[in-house]
């Protein structure tokens, strides 16, 4: 008999099976009507993680802290509403159940909102040896990557590894690669100077390797070419129309077969769904993504829904993979969930703009019918990403991290974080405490 995971009885309520806790999850959660369902989180992880904001920590602009918010923290008050910390395994669709790490939980409703990870193509080298972003732990492992090649580089005598500890490539064209090299340009310009005098700063290169004709390939082809040469006055290396096919740790080989020396790569090149298995063939893309229909309903099913990256809308004319449609995909789904399922609302997705961050005071912005770059772009992009952090003490704590940065053109936080163990055989002499 299969173990059952304890969670308690959902009584005369329906049960809502939400698994991940990503936009989608948070707002389907924070929308659906409590006195008519019983809501059960499931994830992996123990906390929301606000994505948009990874670089900067990567980048040793704000703490971790300031953007992960533990569940049972927001929880902590409502009622109704259980979080259980596992990985989801598969689904038995012929008893409405979710097989996870921790036993068997039965819904009524399964909502599939896992999202993305990292695409590699299939190229398990490109795996094993670059730095990634999507969560809070990797924009640390990037953070004490940077820092602490920087430091390699300081103590080594042998300029062609220094040069390797001191080349940065980015790769991927998309808003996180833009903002990932801009914030790295800007702390070679007004950081390392500084932290690192003896070196000279003229070895630091960052390269923004993108397969596409352009930069930010989705916005106005206008703002994709001030993008581009915002970055060049930064100092950053812009290589397009050219991929990354291999790469060892030391040397990256591109699609021309030219290659660059160095120690540092960060991939953000794509994102491929992530996977669960029992889903019905029918509803599952070549792509990995699950077909819906207008309702976010998963193709053939009753029961079980999908929203956000993981989704696709067979009918949608946009298929965005971006926050802003999971949001409103959730907000749908429980107006519809909260109404019974009868008289149910098509989602139809309301654009409301794209923006991206190149670095300080720069920034570009399509909303509607308006194209505009500068500081008024990156003072927008600013206010929406701070009124969106969860709490208002974190909602201070990334501000104030803000303007001490922007007046001091310093980041504070520039701290190698991993564990230290040395172990020694030989025995030691007692010391007397």
């Amino acid at each position: 008999m299969s173990q059952i995971a304890n969670i308690p009885d959902k009584g005369e309520k329906m049960r809502v099976v939400i698994l991940g806790g990503g936009f989608a999850g948070m707002k389907l959660i924070q929308k659906l009507d409590r006195t008519k369902y019983q809501v059960v989180l499931i994830d992996k992880r123990n906390n929301y993680q606000f994505q948009p904001l990874l670089y900067q920590v990567a980048t040793s602009g704000i703490e971790p802290s300031s953007i992960s918010f533990p569940f049972r923290k927001i929880f902590q008050k409502q009622q109704g509403l259980y979080y259980r910390m596992c990985k989801a395994i598969s689904v038995d669709r012929s008893r409405n159940t979710l097989i996870t790490s921790i036993g068997e939980v039965e819904y009524d409703y399964l909502v599939i909102a896992i999202g993305c990870d990292t695409n590699y193509y299939g190229n398990t080298k490109l795996c094993c040896n670059t730095l990634t972003l999507k969560s809070t732990g990797e924009a640390l492992n990037i953070r004490n990557a940077i820092l602490q090649n920087m430091e390699n580089a300081m103590n080594t005598a042998d300029d062609e590894l220094r040069r390797e500890l001191l080349n940065f490539v980015v790769v991927g064209g998309g808003p996180t690669g833009v903002e990932m090299a801009g914030a790295i340009a800007e702390m070679k310009k007004f950081v390392f100077p500084k932290d690192y005098p003896q070196l000279d700063q003229s070895e630091i290169m960052i390269y923004l390797i993108n397969g596409m004709d352009r930069v930010l390939s989705t916005f106005d082809a206008s703002l994709s070419a001030k993008t581009e040469g915002h970055l060049k006055n930064l100092g950053v290396q812009v290589i397009n129309n050219l991929f990354v096919t291999d790469y060892d740790g030391s040397t990256i080989m591109l699609s021309d077969k030219s290659t660059l020396k160095t120690k540092n790569v960060i991939w953000v090149a794509g994102v491929a769904p992530n996977h669960i298995k029992g889903l019905s063939d029918e509803s599952m893309l070549k792509n990995g993504r699950i077909l819906t229909d207008d309702y976010n309903q998963v193709k053939g099913e009753q029961h079980i829904f999908a929203l956000g990256d993981i989704a696709f809308v067979e009918n949608g004319k946009d298929n965005e993979q971006v926050a802003q449609v999971a949001m409103q995909q959730a907000a749908n789904l429980a107006h519809n969930l909260n109404n019974g399922l009868t008289d149910k609302r098509a989602f139809i997705y309301n654009n409301k703009g794209s923006m991206a961050t190149i670095g300080r005071n720069a920034a570009i912005a399509e909303i509607g019918k308006y194209k505009f770059s500068g500081f008024m772009a990156w003072f927008i992009w600013c206010f929406i990403h701070l009124r969106s952090i969860f709490g208002l003490k974190n909602k201070l704590t990334v501000f104030i991290d803000w303007v001490w940065s922007y007046i001091t053109y310093d980041q504070s936080l520039r701290i190698i974080s991993k564990p230290i163990k040395e172990c020694e055989e030989e025995e030691k002499e007692p010391t007397d405490i």
